[in-house]
């Protein structure tokens, strides 16, 4: 399994924790990420609000360097850089006259051929009797709320990998890892994403909201598949406590952290202790 790999701007910042687990489980799995040379910002959160030729502009130029490379298939951990690409996948095959802009604008000829997967459904498609025979460590008694956001599975015609209401691609993945992941209502809202950073007033009030969803449920923890998701729900809880008045000290993890540690993975080289919010009390649950 070969996959052009878009890293994308919080690989080696606030997503570091992600972008380490996802590296150790593709190894596990034997998955080949083969970076994208020379790629660039996908213009996630901002270009759109700008200028839809720029939205579409810069990450059609990241699946034009990719499709150079050979291979048929893209993957992102990033659920808004996997809007990003998708979406623009979508406007250069089926708008010609976008086509033409674009790859005039970026001097590179972007021909459509890419398969463009989100990181969930990447390793969510792996043969599920493969996946198991590398659980070691089933996290067992370990209950989960598998947290999607609003960009992963949605719209449909975009991504199409899930059910935009109910998605289960991650809810089955820590079933496999030996979790129990348990149905809640809140699992495709909003976080805020960038309000976390210029609005924190709006953002606090969405993740207030999507964190008594979880404790409602009964969860040990969230798992996420998104740098701004997890932002937003792990640094922003002290936000939250501070501006409400609540007391929020509930773990969050990427669905790669956990997969890694049932796989046997360290959990330095997982990043399961750089958290904001502590991770380790609830992970002494599975030893």
């Amino acid at each position: 399994m070969r996959y052009a790999y878009f890293p994308g701007c919080s690989s080696h910042g606030t997503g570091k924790e992600y972008e380490s687990s996802t590296q150790a489980v593709a190894r596990k799995l034997g998955m080949e990420l083969v970076e994208i040379p020379d790629w660039s910002c996908c213009g996630a959160t901002a270009a759109h609000g700008k200028s839809h030729l720029l939205n579409v502009a810069l990450p059609a130029r990241n699946l034009a360097i990719a499709e150079d490379m050979g291979l048929d298939s893209l993957t992102t951990g990033c659920a808004a850089c996997y809007q990003q690409l998708a979406n623009a996948h979508k406007e250069m095959t089926e708008n010609k006259e976008i086509k033409e802009k674009v790859n005039r604008i970026t001097g590179r000829e972007y021909k459509g051929t890419l398969k463009v997967k989100s990181l969930v459904e990447a390793i969510g498609t792996v043969d599920q009797e493969l996946l198991k025979s590398h659980i070691v460590k089933p996290l067992s008694g370990l209950k989960v709320a598998a947290y999607y956001g609003c960009l992963l599975v949605r719209p449909p015609k975009i991504t199409g990998f899930d059910d935009p209401e109910n998605p289960m691609f991650m809810d089955n993945m820590m079933k496999l890892a030996g979790a129990e992941a348990l149905d809640w209502a809140h699992k495709t809202e909003c976080c805020g994403a960038s309000l976390g950073v210029s609005n924190l007033g709006i953002a606090v009030k969405l993740i207030d909201k999507i964190l008594k969803g979880v404790i409602a449920s009964g969860a040990d923890c969230v798992v996420v598949a998104c740098p701004f998701c997890h932002l937003n729900l792990d640094w922003h809880q002290k936000s939250v406590n501070k501006q409400l008045g609540t007391s929020y000290e509930m773990p969050v993890f990427y669905f790669t952290e956990l997969l890694g540690l049932a796989m046997g993975i360290n959990q330095d080289e997982l990043g399961l202790k750089t958290h904001f919010t502590d991770t380790q009390k609830v992970l002494s649950k599975v030893g």
